[in-house]
């Protein structure tokens, strides 16, 4: 569903991104973890439109999206969920949510949002309440049902338990099981490696920009270095 093939990103003269190569496969999850500064929220940005890669090339659903407008990129069905959530504070929770559904017909507005509170029940309660004044938790819902208005088929996940209590972060990754039972692809950026192997099917380690280690998540999870390095053991 999504290649993405020896991509260098640059912040100035500063080398974020060094030949970066991976693949996402339809029905897959698959996650991008390692330590803060490693490169992992810039790959997302890039994928997204948000930042450009200087070479290589990247691909979803068999199309070239290295150059596309990222609005051009969210209407192909791919989403991204910003680290830090990045909803808009201002608005009610219901107005951010029409907001995801910018690509969509309107004449499928109110089954969207059906669908997205049947999901996030608690966002159906706080529909009127302005976004700024949510817990964590309940942003970190609204941005994850925001992208979910937008109908996506593979769907970007940068960081979604910072900053969150341990039992809203096994809340948030029970409902990204959820989403990837009922049929959505998701790539995952996460530095809390325990909670993301446990959910994925493939792993990519990133250090200092480049991907040093990757195969199954059970592979990650049985190897002494990720344990070491990762996983606290």
């Amino acid at each position: 569903m999504l290649k993405v093939s020896d991509i260098n990103v640059y912040y100035g003269n500063i080398h974020a991104i060094k030949d970066i190569s991976f693949e996402v496969a339809k029905g897959e999850i698959v996650s991008l973890i390692g330590a803060n500064g490693a490169g992992k929220s810039t790959i997302l940005k890039t994928v997204s439109g948000l930042l450009r890669t200087k070479t290589g090339n990247i691909t979803f659903l068999d199309g070239d999206i290295r150059t596309a407008a990222p609005n051009h990129i969210v209407k192909l069905g791919l989403a991204h969920v910003p680290e830090g959530r990045r909803i808009f504070l201002q608005m009610t929770v219901q107005e951010n949510l029409e907001m995801g559904a910018y690509t969509q017909k309107p004449a499928a507005l109110s089954a969207d949002l059906e669908n997205v509170y049947e999901r996030f029940p608690r966002l159906r309660e706080r529909r009127r309440q302005v976004a700024g004044t949510l817990s964590g938790g309940e942003q970190q819902m609204l941005a994850m049902g925001r992208a979910l208005m937008s109908h996506p088929t593979l769907l970007m996940l940068d960081e979604p338990s910072m900053g969150l209590a341990p039992i809203l972060v096994e809340q948030i990754f029970d409902i990204i099981q959820e989403l990837h039972r009922a049929g959505t692809t998701i790539l995952l950026v996460e530095q809390n490696a325990q909670m993301a192997l446990s959910i994925a099917d493939r792993a990519y380690v990133l250090e200092t920009g480049r991907i040093v280690m990757n195969g199954t998540a059970k592979e990650m999870r049985e190897d002494e270095r990720v344990q070491k390095a990762y996983l606290g053991m």
